[in-house]
């Protein structure tokens, strides 16, 4: 109650009615300080909105790269000051350091309550919305990057030490479960306690005995368990978590959330799902795709379901992170209708790991995700290649089944379908012989005629066994392959990642798949690559410091994806409630046609020395405008002539098509965001003075939202947020992959392009509304 009359007197909670300020306030943390103290960390995640009730607290920032810790004091915040509220809508880092003085009294509430709280109240939004907008305006460019870069350490060390950020001021504990056929395999990941982490299996469930083993901070432990079913050996494995032995959690209610492991999803499940009983029916349909495992995955839901009634639970797909690969490179060239009919397409596997080490590279690097085109190599007993552009699988080597793509432990990888024909019709096998070859009979295994384990055909290798070079040669052969092939598909390449146990522990392997790929920039250090191991959890680079590509060795950890996702996931849950509640608030939607943003040289080159744009209508978008101007693209294969240009100018030309428009001109453009050109074509653009060739800068616009920061907080919504948005009509549609973009000169409004218009068949006039968010960037 004390909370409650603190805050009433504030500018900005009198406009909270007494039910939410109680609903904050129970939430939120009241704190005294006598000795001055860090309330938040330059670099670090801002979990609460801070306010100053009495005394002072500084505001520092550091005085450079080379300051070696040294800071300036930029600001002193006083009795009914503010703080962390920029990263309501940003999300970012803290870009300065925020000290409480001793005699200070400060109130903590934690973000996700206050944006949830917020969403129903328009004073509150319009009141925060202005500070905000005036902020978002004054924030200067050099001071984005340095948060960027520190976002990126930031994730570098949440990422080596697995570390789960804590939400609303509790460390969650998540418990990671995975099901094969007579074993199950466990993580326990406690973010008060990330050297305490505990990692187990239980094997032989089903066969009288099982063996139950699992590590705690380094030490082992067996023992044999009674497990006739995976409901048994759940309830092993839980009754020994709670044991000083095992996790020491003294109590299973202590487990926050509990995070599984899901091979497919399908066409529905683009992201991880809460699990409710929509869901169970769901991954249930999918089951016919890749059994058992997705009958396995629930198994090990319906027994946390009796084992631990009322703990949240969590499906993370393995296929989900794949959901991005465009259609064309999707769709088996069978018959359209019966690829349609029966969910023949490709489908991809292993994005929980690929997904991990690609940011855990880009963290390495100091860079953002988005902004990297990078190829992983997952080498392991299963193994499988992906093309990661800017965030997105674009490719990777699984397809239907984890079958199809590179030669793996018993695996085939790629074969000719004529010559499974030739098995059946002319040798006589039949389809279940048929599996049981392509699965568990073939790959380095079938090659090599004595195992399908790279150490043991290393080491027969070199003693001369020359199947063994066969297999081996065969397995290097195909990675080389598929990277060639992913370079060639992502336009370039930033990074390129070895992970698995093959990609982490085999160092010539690693030099084989990457010889003769110079060309590309692909260049590994000798003595880099066979370097000791000191630290087998950390990134490790191995190319050549002067190659433009980088190469790195990355350790994979899904367990740890998974519990992320868990936690992200849950996180989300909230505002997917908000949104729920403003089911009826429309977003004007407009379609995009395809248009070119020109850069001032480029202007004067197709129009004239001297040439100013010349306005013709605003846009929706202020400042924003259609120009009188137009200019003819001209492509490989064709051109498209009359492509208006919107001005104002920019630094760089770019030009946004539509896929329709793509096949025209005899190009592949990426889907992106505007202004993120990084390996993407070009074409030359013709006008009435002349033509420009642009190297780069063609693109497909991912499909966006602009708004306004009272336009977001009213759904609880952050910039570079991905949502759905359903859009009624005869044709109803719901597009997902929808990015928001916040600032504050923005208008609420939807693009979409042609193609996406003509699918729906929009009017003239049309609306969407929010359905749903997919994802919230880290």
């Amino acid at each position: 109650m004390e909370c409650v009359q603190l805050l009433q007197g504030h500018p900005f909670f009198e406009t909270f009615s007494p039910a939410s300020l109680e609903t904050l306030c129970a939430k939120a943390q009241t704190r005294g300080f006598e000795q001055p103290e860090v309330v938040i960390r330059y670099g670090a995640p801002v979990q609460h909105l801070g306010v100053v009730l009495q005394g002072t607290c500084a505001v520092l920032v550091p005085e450079g790269a080379e300051s070696e810790g040294l800071k300036r004091q930029v600001a002193t915040l006083v009795a009914g000051d503010m703080f962390g509220e920029m990263s309501l809508l940003t999300g970012e880092p803290a870009t300065a350091e925020v000290v409480a003085s001793a005699g200070a009294t400060l109130v903590l509430i934690p973000q996700p309550e206050l944006a949830l709280e917020l969403a129903g109240n328009p004073r509150a939004i319009q009141h925060l919305g202005r500070l905000l907008a005036d902020r978002m305006r004054r924030r200067a460019e050099d001071e984005r990057e340095a948060a960027t870069v520190d976002r990126a350490r930031q994730g570098e060390r949440r990422a080596r030490s697995f570390t789960i950020e804590p939400q609303a001021g509790v460390a969650p504990v998540i418990l990671v479960l995975e099901l094969g056929s007579s074993w199950l395999g466990y993580g326990l990941l406690d973010a008060s306690r990330p050297g305490h982490r505990v990692r187990g299996r239980v094997d032989r469930i089903g066969e009288g005995q099982a063996r139950h083993s699992w590590r705690r901070a380094g030490d082992g432990h067996d023992e044999v368990v009674v497990a006739a079913d995976h409901g048994a050996a759940l309830a092993a494995v839980l009754a020994r978590l709670v044991t000083r032995e095992g996790a020491d959690l003294g109590d299973l209610s202590r487990i926050s959330a509990i995070g599984h492991r899901v091979a497919h999803g399908g066409a529905r499940f683009s992201q991880p799902a809460v699990v409710d009983d929509a869901v169970i029916a769901e991954i249930e349909d999918l089951g016919g795709l890749t059994p058992p495992d997705n009958r396995l995955a629930l198994a090990g839901i319906r027994a946390c379901r009796t084992l631990l009634p009322g703990i949240p639970q969590v499906a993370v797909f393995d296929t989900a992170f794949h959901h991005t690969v465009p259609e064309h490179a999707a769709v088996y060239a069978i018959p359209h209708s019966l690829g349609e009919q029966h969910h023949l397409r490709r489908y991809g596997f292993q994005g929980i790991a690929h997904k991990y080490v690609a940011q855990r590279a880009a963290a390495h690097l100091s860079r953002s995700f988005g902004d990297l085109r990078i190829i992983s190599c997952h080498l392991d007993d299963q193994a499988s290649v992906c093309a990661i552009d800017h965030g997105r699988s674009v490719e990777t080597s699984m397809g239907m089944t984890p079958l199809e793509g590179l030669v793996m432990s018993t695996r085939s990888g790629d074969v000719d379908p004529g010559l499974l024909l030739q098995l059946m019709t002319r040798h006589g096998r039949t389809p279940a012989e048929l599996d049981r070859l392509l699965d568990q009979q073939s790959g380095l295994l079938g090659l090599s005629g004595i195992s399908g384990d790279m150490a043991e055909l290393t080491a027969a290798a070199a003693a001369g066994h020359e199947r063994a070079r066969l297999a081996i040669s065969a397995f290097c052969h195909r990675v080389k392959k598929y990277v060639g092939a992913y370079v060639a598909v992502l336009g370039g390449v930033d990074v390129l990642v070895f992970t698995g146990r093959i990609g982490q522990g085999s160092e010539w392997i690693r030099a084989r798949a990457c010889q003769g790929l110079s060309a590309m920039g692909l260049v590994v250090d000798e003595m880099l690559n066979r370097a000791p191991v000191t630290d087998p959890d950390a990134v490790r680079p191995i190319s050549d410091p002067s190659a433009p590509v980088k190469v790195l060795v990355v350790p994979t950890d899904e367990q740890a994806m998974i519990a992320r996702e868990t936690v992200d996931t849950l996180g989300l849950s909230g505002i997917t409630e908000v949104i729920r509640r403003r089911e009826d608030l429309p977003i004007p939607v407009n379609t995009s046609a395809h248009h070119a943003h020109l850069c001032q040289v480029h202007v004067e080159a197709l129009f004239g020395p001297g040439h100013q744009l010349t306005r013709r209508s605003d846009l929706q978008q202020p400042g924003q405008f259609a120009c009188e101007e137009a200019v003819t693209l001209v492509g490989p294969k064709g051109s498209v002539e009359r492509v208006r240009i919107l001005g104002p100018t920019r630094k760089e030309s770019q030009v946004e098509i539509s896929r329709t428009e793509e096949f025209k001109l005899g190009i592949d453009a990426p889907i992106r965001a505007s202004g993120d050109v990084n390996g993407s074509p070009g074409l030359t653009l013709r006008g009435p003075q002349g033509e420009v060739k642009l190297e780069r800068g063609v693109i497909c616009a991912m499909r966006h939202i602009h708004a306004s920061p009272e336009d977001a907080m009213q759904f609880a919504l952050r910039d570079r947020d991905v949502v759905r948005v359903r859009i009624p009509g005869e044709r109803s549609l719901t597009f997902g992959d929808v990015l928001v973009r916040v600032h504050p000169d923005f208008k609420l409004e939807m693009h979409i392009d042609t193609d996406e218009a003509n699918a729906a068949e929009l009017g003239q006039v049309a609306v969407g509304f929010l359905d749903g968010i997919q994802s919230r960037r880290a």
